[in-house]
């Protein structure tokens, strides 16, 4: 049995441990308790747990649930990193049945670009921060 669990159960996320943690990342700074209530009310979110439900991971996808999808704070609590929990969050919101038929699914990175690779994300045009899923076929 897996040592974790993932939920979208916005009930059960800790508020506090997410705001701190993106709060101290090159992409958080300076971002309120009141900031991340308002992101995550406003997103889909999903929560990667211990079985006693203590915070190991967050991630929110903004979406319109047919064609696009924006991840955003993809994180691994700092005590938990480097065991591989962010390849299988970042695998299970792929496979999320409302993320995995998104015509598009983009994000911004400054420093996970050969990460993201993995999942099948690509750079978009010249842009050093900016990869995407693209499945609509528009040319």
């Amino acid at each position: 049995m897996a040592d974790y669990f993932i939920s979208e159960d916005k009930t059960l996320l800790d508020i506090e441990a997410i705001q701190e943690f993106i709060a101290k990342t090159y992409w958080g700074d300076g971002r309120t308790l009141m900031d991340v209530r308002k992101t995550v009310e406003n997103s889909f979110c999903f929560g990667m747990y211990t079985h006693e439900k203590k915070q190991i991971g967050f991630a929110r996808v903004v979406t319109d649930y047919i064609y696009f999808g924006y991840f955003m704070d993809v994180i691994i609590l700092e005590e938990y990193q480097g065991r591989g929990y962010g390849k299988v969050l970042i695998g299970h919101m792929l496979e999320h049945p409302l993320i995995k038929n998104l015509k598009t699914v983009a994000l911004k990175t400054k420093d996970a670009h050969s990460l993201y690779e993995k999942f099948g994300f690509n750079k978009i045009g010249n842009s050093k921060l900016w990869m995407s899923i693209d499945r609509q076929k528009l040319l």
